[in-house]
């Protein structure tokens, strides 16, 4: 198939590029940069604005499924840039697939788009949108996600699917700021660090974009079309125990130092007024949004995503990790079973 990935020089985009690429499929990438390797490696780039409805449509016309990955992420700044980027850009993908009868839309979404400050415990793609949002990313991933999912037919399938916590080599945002954070001294755990977080390594997540595309093809109309799936390894773990996983990848010593939620939140509210009013545009170090994700669950039942898009995740957190070791400190990719045998 001929297959278009907005954000195809991202993290998760690049890794769809790359399976695309390797089981023999056309791909063409539509990003804001310029990105050589994609090209050397086969793709056809196009640099674009999702903003620029005329140059989503260009590059949309003659493929035959859309994955929608590129999306303004983050906690912080101004609405008009989520908007535009999130929403307005998924509006302009929906039309160009109308535009030139694409058939199949894979849209990246996030669990973000059901948290409501509680802990998410095995919940599934029926969880209902909270009443309101902490941040501009939330709102508008989840009117994002909306649009594709009612735009579901005979004419467009659609399908909605929401990573969470990706990690992996290559990640230029989650692990660089974590073990930043750890080599400077201070990184804290917020008090629920004991809860159980579920999280999903890079090509298994872009594995599970590739089987919902393929699911889509299929007749007569498949289960997944107009759904919404989450996506993990299924395998919760402590959030601290997470973190500290990846901290042993850089072979920093593990985080043991707690901050008590009220404090974390204080320090949220307080960090948002200050930047808001000197209208800093980086992120800020705490926000109410990241203080009640990080004292909270977060798994989620994925035995409907493995039903219905007939997914496995093939990377394991051993291997993941053993990946990720061999980025950061160099040496061979080695499991940590695969050392104890050759022990």
């Amino acid at each position: 198939m001929k297959a278009l990935v907005t954000g195809g020089g991202g993290f998760l985009g690049g890794a769809i590029v790359r399976q695309l690429l390797a089981r023999g499929d056309e791909v063409r990438s539509f990003a804001r940069g310029d990105y050589p390797e994609l090209a050397a490696a086969g793709t056809e780039v196009i640099r674009g604005d999702l903003g620029d409805p005329d140059a989503v449509a260009a590059a949309a016309e003659g493929v035959d499924v859309v994955f929608h990955v590129a999306a303004k992420a983050g906690i912080w700044g101004p609405y008009d840039e989520y908007h535009r980027a999130n929403l307005l850009g998924t509006e302009s993908v929906l039309a160009a697939c109308r535009r030139h009868g694409v058939k199949r839309l894979v849209h990246t979404s996030t669990p973000s788009v059901v948290f409501d400050g509680r802990d998410e415990e095995g919940i599934d793609g029926r969880a209902p949108y909270p009443s309101r949002f902490f941040t501009h990313y939330q709102s508008t991933k989840a009117a994002a996600e909306r649009l594709v999912l009612e735009a579901n037919g005979e004419a467009l399938r659609t399908v909605a699917l929401r990573p969470h916590l990706i990690w992996g080599p290559g990640d230029p945002h989650l692990i660089p700021r974590l073990l930043e954070r750890a080599r400077s001294g201070k990184l804290r755990l917020v008090s629920g660090s004991r809860k159980l977080v579920d999280s999903v390594y890079v090509d298994n997540a872009a594995s599970a974009h590739l089987a919902a595309a393929d699911r889509l093809a299929e007749t007569p109309m498949p289960a997944c079309a107009g759904r919404a799936y989450f996506v993990s390894q299924g395998e919760p773990i402590p959030m601290a125990e997470l973190l500290n996983r990846i901290l042993a990848t850089a072979d920093l010593p593990p985080v043991t130092r707690s901050v008590p939620f009220p404090i974390a939140w204080t320090a949220g509210v307080v960090f948002e007024v200050v930047y808001g009013l000197l209208r800093r545009r980086a992120e800020p170090k705490m926000t109410r949004f990241l203080a009640h994700q990080l004292r909270c669950a977060h798994w989620f039942d994925v035995e409907e995503t493995r039903r219905d898009l007939r997914w496995e995740p093939t990377i394991s957190y051993e291997e993941g990790l053993a990946r990720l070791r061999a980025e950061q400190v160099g040496g061979p990719v080695e499991t940590a079973e695969a050392a104890a045998a050759s022990a």
